[in-house]
């Protein structure tokens, strides 16, 4: 028996990089390990018996002036699921299920109110959304769309940080979970930086600000489209329940885009310069043959593959179906509303024969659509009995909100709804909390609720100040690319310049495109 054969640091460095390189973990339900710290665990230890004498000390106090006993059983609800969902003594998706059965019990919803929720056209975007992302995961689309824009941009350092900027714009559209992309495009992340020098023994600014700037594009760029993550689908829903105003694919593309893409390029460009500077024999691959490695794992994949051309055609049709949605009326007579247009799409994936994916390859994840369906109810029953205004009234009554200038609202909105994501790490629950808070407050003060809530929404996206503020963080730190100091910094000056835009914007781009009103008015 021939023993295997002794291989080199260098060799076995390279076959290393070369198996990272085959992306064998591109999938969807790939999550992170739950990192816990001693403060999580106690969380979890007291949240339990937490939410439910919270629940009962709403239910059973004398009501307040002005709230009906179903508002106030409906607000205990839902404390208890927020109690729940922030400590989670138990998974998110079994307290939306329990806070469903408590809003029957109490009589806060009807079971048709409740069942109502499971059938919501966001709920069925997500889903479908999904299965177009496990086709374009199986037929190995994003691999190529990587490795080529690496060998296209990859031969100085701060091209191959651009590269992956571009990587993002074009995956954040396709692959509605932050976790996912990140685990898809780690692998990668992880040759370029030792391609540049950078590695877990030795850290330089280039893997510094490779780890973070992908970071940030994994967050910020999620907020391109309302497909970009669940948090975006759960503000579409709670605006068209609770404002009943439809938010148009197309809409938020108009808002969201050109924010995230302009934070983004700024970022790429401040992080090398000012943040972590990169030294200029930094600059130039420190790897010998380490592009060569790339090009012959791109080289491996062949031509475009049948399969991938019938990816690209069937998700081509689809986005340009989401892109155009606001002219279909005008077009054809009829309204292909964006959920409409995904299950076209899922129909063409999952057909026999001809289609790219069998039901058992797609990768859907149940949990997330059942939170977010407990979710919606919570919402609704919030809104639906009063308690939502109540508790505006309650914190600004003593205010003439209708003296406040939109642009004061706007800013103080935006700034803690970018920031909040270092008290709260769930976007999901800070949506919940936020955005029917927001809605309400907007009515309040007179302007449209879309002109407060979707600005407000984008924010949600942006979680980048922390490792423990999110999943692909936890993924991301795994990398020892950088300190917690590194995150914040990286983070807090992101977080800044997006508010910066925003303000920005509120006085020329949204104001241009019918969003927001002039930026001193006062409502009439």
């Amino acid at each position: 028996m021939n023993a295997p054969p002794i291989l080199t640091p260098d060799e076995q460095r390279d076959r290393r990089l070369v198996e990272l390189l085959g992306m064998d973990r591109m999938t969807l339900s790939s999550r992170p390990r739950d990192v816990q710290s001693a403060t999580d665990r106690w969380m979890r230890y007291l949240g339990f018996p937490g939410g439910i004498a919270l629940f009962l000390l709403v239910l059973y106090l004398p009501p307040g002036a002005g709230l009906s006993a179903s508002a106030q059983a409906g607000a205990a609800c839902f404390a208890l699921a927020l109690v729940w969902w922030v400590t989670e003594p138990f998974p998110t998706y079994v307290t939306s299920l329990v806070l469903m059965f408590l809003l029957l019990v109490t009589r806060v919803a009807t079971d048709k109110t409740i069942m109502y929720v499971l059938g919501m056209d966001v709920i069925w975007l997500n889903l479908l959304a999904f299965i177009l992302s496990s086709m374009l995961v199986k037929v190995r689309l994003a691999k190529r769309m990587a490795l080529w824009l690496i060998l296209r941009f990859g031969k100085t350092a701060p091209r191959a940080l651009l590269a992956f900027v571009i990587l993002h714009m074009l995956l954040a559209p396709l692959i509605p979970a932050t976790a996912a992309r990140a685990v898809m495009v780690l692998p990668l992340m992880v040759v370029v930086a030792a391609i540049y020098g950078a590695s877990e023994a030795h850290n330089n600014n280039v893997g510094r600000n490779l780890m973070l700037l992908n970071l940030a594009c994994i967050s910020v760029l999620s907020s391109m489209t309302m497909t970009g993550s669940a948090a975006n689908l759960i503000a579409v829903g709670l605006m068209q329940t609770m404002a009943d105003q439809r938010v148009y694919y197309m809409d938020w593309v108009r808002v969201g885009t050109p924010l995230a893409v302009i934070t983004m390029l700024l970022m790429w460009w401040i992080g090398q310069k000012l943040i972590f500077p990169v030294p200029p024999e930094q600059r130039q691959p420190q790897l010998a043959g380490g592009l060569d490695l790339v090009r012959n794992q791109y080289a491996e994949l062949g031509p475009l593959s049948r399969d991938e051309k019938k990816a690209l055609a069937i998700f081509g049709g689809v986005l340009a179906l989401w892109m155009t949605d606001v002219f279909h009326m005008q077009w054809f007579g009829v309204e292909i509303s964006a959920p409409f247009a995904a299950l076209l799409g899922a129909v063409i994936v999952l057909m026999p024969r001809w289609g790219l994916l069998q039901w058992s390859e797609a990768e859907i994840p149940w949990h997330l659509l059942i939170f977010s369906a407990g979710a919606y109810a919570g919402g609704l029953a919030l809104d639906d009995t009063g308690a939502a205004a109540w508790g505006v009234k309650m914190l600004f009554g003593s205010f003439d909100l209708k003296s406040v200038p939109f642009g004061v609202a706007f800013t103080v909105v935006v700034a803690v709804m970018m920031y909040s994501h270092l008290l709260t790490t769930s976007k999901t629950v800070r949506t919940l909390i936020m955005l029917p808070i927001i809605i309400t407050l907007a009515k309040a003060l007179g302007w449209s609720p879309i002109s407060l809530a979707l600005p407000a929404a984008l924010c949600i996206d942006w979680v980048v100040g922390l490792p423990i503020s999110g999943k692909p963080n936890v993924i991301l730190f795994s990398t020892n690319q950088y300190s917690v100091g590194d995150n914040f910094r990286y983070g807090m000056v992101t977080c800044t310049v997006g508010v910066l835009l925003q303000i920005v914007f509120a006085f020329t781009w949204y104001r241009w495109i019918g969003l927001t009103p002039d930026f001193f008015a006062v409502a009439p």
